[in-house]
């Protein structure tokens, strides 16, 4: 457990514009502390709605120690529940993903529906009350095809984000698509140095050539070089926009709140990320026009960024494994009727973020053991071009304070 004055010390120690100190990236408490206060009480991307198709379908996701199960009920609702047995804790579903028409643990074979309720339990005798054994539900909610969780027992407000965000997504029809090809890779580094890095591209033209040759460095008007280092791109973003706005596709960016942000991108070059940016498969997503229509970009802290195109989408999930250990998983999304082979080659969709991540693991790693180093003394970033570097350490400081004070709310009160 980790100690709460030692961490109000760290949090007030931190100076904005800087990186955080040696300990938020290595120390073993603050993980705990990270875990606690971030991973259990935010709302997470666990995976897709187009993974549990049918009835029964289901998927897990690991956040720390806890297995949640998100699964397809037979009114077609889909619900997360903790995946631990009501009897003596056994975990339930031990493989990723899988169907089943009840969930049954392995274990004295207490058998639960769909929709969580004990269904049956052997040997509990006549007083036994069935009702009061249900697993424990985890708050879900479905944004336009992504499933969101939140471990905590009194969740933050989810709507907001769900009726910003969804006329954005929902005409690429990530609910109705398929997921070609996954990915997973362990970095060995913190999460909040994979995020980091995933919010600037200071460091793109000396190490991702294959992105950068359909998408620019920088992605719309709220980049601070946005119009000057830009100005063909900024020319070009000019048209796109008219053309998306007369075809009905919002494109401007929505940054109003600190913990996500959207905004549909012109492509540099091309309409897709492929070597010849060329379309990677030829059906096009949902009800888009067509598939030039940009890259549709989702970001929400702490766990998942995405890109949605006309012809594809790619969704991104980190998790947490340890103070130096982050999965990062990695999934490349087609139309449904999309056939392999026919509609689209697999190597032509995936090379591009292939090679991409395998970069930014290799980034990530030397960052940390830089970090490790007895060396280690933050700099300062960039206000040019890690401006959502910083707009992502504010967020996690304020989301450590807050999860701090609600901490301090619940601790029992104790009498001398």
């Amino acid at each position: 457990m980790f100690d709460d004055t030692k961490l109000n010390a760290l949090l007030a120690a931190c100076v904005p514009g800087h990186p955080l100190p040696q300990a938020f990236y290595k120390d073993e408490d603050l993980f705990a502390a990270d875990m606690a206060l971030i991973w259990e009480r935010q709302w997470l991307f666990a995976g897709l709605s187009c993974e549990i198709k049918r009835p029964g379908d289901w998927f897990t996701v690991t956040i720390g120690e806890s297995s949640v199960v998100v699964i397809r009920d037979r009114d077609d609702t889909i619900r997360a529940f903790f995946n631990t047995c009501r009897h003596r804790g056994s975990r339930i579903c031990t493989g990723e993903r899988g169907t089943a028409r009840r969930l049954t643990c392995p274990y004295h074979q207490w058998t639960y529906g769909l929709d969580g309720k004990l269904m049956f339990a052997r040997n509990m005798g006549e007083t036994f009350d069935a009702s009061k054994y249900g697993l424990r539900p985890v708050a879900c909610e479905i944004v336009a095809g992504y499933v969101f969780i939140c471990l905590a027992q009194e969740p933050q407000d989810f709507s907001a984000f769900s009726a910003r965000v969804t006329p954005y997504l929902a005409p690429h029809g990530i609910e109705h698509a398929k997921i070609a090809f996954e990915s997973t890779i362990v970095e060995k580094g913190n999460w909040k140095l994979v995020l980091e890095n995933n919010r600037e591209c200071y460091h793109c033209a000396a190490n991702h050539p294959e992105l950068l040759r359909t998408i620019s460095e920088y992605d719309g008007p709220t980049d601070p070089r946005y119009g000057s280092d830009g100005v063909v791109f900024a020319a070009k973003t000019a048209r796109d926009e008219a053309r998306w706005a007369a075809a009905g596709l919002p494109y401007a960016p929505v940054e109003e709140a600190p913990e996500y942000r959207l905004v549909r991108a012109a492509m540099e070059r091309g309409v897709s990320f492929t070597m010849s940016g060329d379309a990677a498969s030829r059906c096009v997503m949902g009800t888009l026009p067509e598939q030039d229509v940009g890259s549709l970009r989702l970001l929400r802290f702490p766990n998942t960024w995405n890109h949605a195109l006309g012809d594809h989408a790619v969704a991104f999930r980190l998790l947490p494994l340890g103070p130096r250990e982050t999965q990062v998983t990695t999934r490349w999304l087609v139309h449904e009727e999309a056939v392999e082979g026919v509609d689209y080659d697999l190597d032509t969709l995936t090379e591009v973020w292939k090679a991409t991540n395998a970069q930014d693991q290799r980034l990530v790693e030397t960052n940390q053991l830089g970090i490790n180093s007895i060396g280690y003394e933050p700099g300062e970033y960039s206000p040019l071009v890690e401006s959502g570097v910083m707009a992502f350490i504010a967020w996690y400081l304020d989301a450590m304070r807050d999860g701090l004070a609600a901490r301090r709310r619940t601790l029992p009160i104790r009498v001398a």
